[in-house]
């Protein structure tokens, strides 16, 4: 049966029912401790399967949701996939996306002899991508969600800034990567001002941010979160907005919803997932790439949470989908153990003290994970605003404590804060 049409495609639509049947399509996403954040995920593979009802289609988690990326692996092998064609779910090209992701799948395609994996590229700033953003954007305005064909007029939002919040990372080219945005919806929809502002580890922080836009005199402000699917974050920012509409009644706030399942983002799956197929890079391959700088010892692999032994038995598995999370207490960071993972961290021996400093900090959170270190930590504007806010425990550790001393006077802990003193603080 033919893929149902799609209104006005922009892009090339291959027939991925036409796949044989040993290939199948992975969809990698990161994973949430927000149950909401993981049920929306699953509907990006659901969206793909309406489309191609023949395809052999699976999706996992990094951490924090069910299924793990390992089990996804193995749901496929169960049908008699032999090639999989794997795409990181994931806006931009940051760690998760260039090394954590292809960690697991290589470590995973090492044990299973017969089995290829290609990876393709993340999301990035697609045209259907960008499409998608502008009609949140729109809808939070009041109008018509018609990007292609009626743009606003010249001059209509001229009285009007635009603040676009990005995920934030240690990867400078990513946060790079979210001001493009910014500036190309600005321009396309034809705001007074935009500013983009980071709910990570990168500055301005969005509380900050949307503080200092206040300044510009604008009496009407769209905030526009560029975030897949919901979760913390998202409430989050909700929350920034909320505190700072009090302290300015004068103005008008617009909080534009994130972007979901919409079609042009199903589209923008679809054109990677083709890119993957039929369209390798023209010398190494992601995947490739990625283990040439593994060889050479460039690599920081922070994530390992799929890479356990295959022995959960299905019992665990559907508990794991029950609470939201996968269980594998074995296997989390185990860095001693070249069995469980012979590549990361052999090459970088201080990144192994940071890892130690990060895992003592994170005791009794068991949230099991780590991140990169951000050389600009302690800027004015950046995560240091968030302390006192449930920042991640990994930049806790980060912070000088007098930093951490300097903004507890300024304002107070909040009820259910985890303690703000580094490790050995």
């Amino acid at each position: 049966m033919p893929p149902p049409t799609v209104p006005n495609p922009t892009v090339p639509i291959m027939n991925l029912n036409e796949l044989p049947q040993n290939a199948g399509v992975l969809i990698c996403g990161h994973g949430s401790r927000a149950k909401l954040a993981a049920e929306e995920f699953s509907s990006l593979p659901q969206g793909l399967q309406q489309r191609y009802p023949s395809l052999n289609i699976a999706y996992g988690f990094l951490e924090y949701s069910s299924p793990n990326i390992h089990m996804a692996l193995d749901e496929l092998l169960a049908k008699g996939v032999n090639k999989i064609y794997a795409v990181p779910g994931m806006l931009f090209s940051a760690t998760h996306a260039r090394n954590d992701i292809p960690s697991v799948l290589t470590t995973y395609q090492e044990k299973h002899p017969g089995l290829t994996i290609e990876y393709g590229r993340e999301l990035g700033l697609h045209d259907e991508m960008i499409k998608a953003f502008q009609a949140r954007i729109l809808d939070a305005l009041g109008l018509k969600d018609s990007v292609q064909d009626e743009m606003p007029e010249p001059g209509s939002l001229y009285d009007t800034m635009l603040i676009v919040v990005g995920r934030g990372t240690s990867v400078t080219a990513a946060n790079a990567e979210a001001a493009k945005l910014t500036r190309t919806v600005c321009e396309n929809l034809g705001f007074g001002w935009s500013e983009t502002v980071y709910s990570g580890v990168t500055f301005p922080s969005v509380g900050r941010g949307i503080e200092m836009a206040c300044k510009l005199g604008f009496k009407k402000i769209v905030i526009a979160p560029y975030f897949l699917f919901g979760g913390r974050l998202i409430e989050r920012i909700k929350g920034y907005v909320n505190k700072v509409a009090e302290e300015h009644p004068d103005i008008t706030f617009m909080t534009a919803d994130y972007l979901r399942d919409q079609e042009h983002v199903i589209n923008t799956f679809i054109e990677r997932i083709g890119e993957t197929i039929s369209e390798p890079e023209p010398t190494l391959s992601l995947m490739e790439d990625f283990q040439a700088r593994l060889a050479r010892g460039e690599v920081d692999v922070h994530h390992h949470h799929a890479e356990f032994q295959p022995h959960e038995h299905e019992h665990e598995h559907d508990k794991a989908h029950e609470h939201g999370h996968s269980h594998e207490p074995d296997n989390r960071h185990d860095h001693n153990s070249d069995a469980k993972h012979p590549h990361a961290h052999d090459h970088e021996p201080a990144d192994k003290h940071e890892h130690k400093t990060d895992h003592n900090h994170a005791k009794g959170h068991s949230h099991g994970h780590s991140h990169a270190p951000y050389r600009h930590i302690a800027h004015t504007h950046g995560p240091r605003t968030m302390i006192n806010e449930n920042i991640c425990c990994c930049f806790m550790s980060q912070f000088p404590q007098y930093i951490i001393d300097e903004e507890m006077k300024v304002k107070p802990v909040r009820p259910g804060t985890p303690s703000c003193k580094r490790p050995g603080g």
